[in-house]
């Protein structure tokens, strides 16, 4: 009788141990696989963002170039034409 009792309560501690143990490390792969995926769209976002501000600033570079480009050339067509006037 003693002996059944040790061996039933043996195995019933077992048991609880090993569920214990399987809910923890589905619990911590759960909370692994959470982060991971957080992590994930942190950096999209991030790299997104920097796609936009690389967008914008080559749009605004592209402006001031354009700019300049007609800004010379109506200078020159103004020095030309002084130039022409003069002679």
């Amino acid at each position: 009788v003693v002996v059944v009792v040790v061996v039933v309560v043996v195995v019933v501690v077992v048991v609880v141990v090993v569920v214990v143990v399987v809910v923890v490390v589905v619990v911590m792969v759960v909370v692994v696989v959470v982060v991971v995926i957080v992590v994930v769209i942190v950096v999209v976002i991030v790299l997104v963002l920097v796609m936009v501000v690389a967008l914008v600033f080559l749009i605004v570079l592209v402006a001031v170039e354009m700019a300049v480009v007609m800004f010379t050339v109506i200078f020159l067509s103004f020095v030309q034409r002084t130039t022409k006037n003069k002679s």
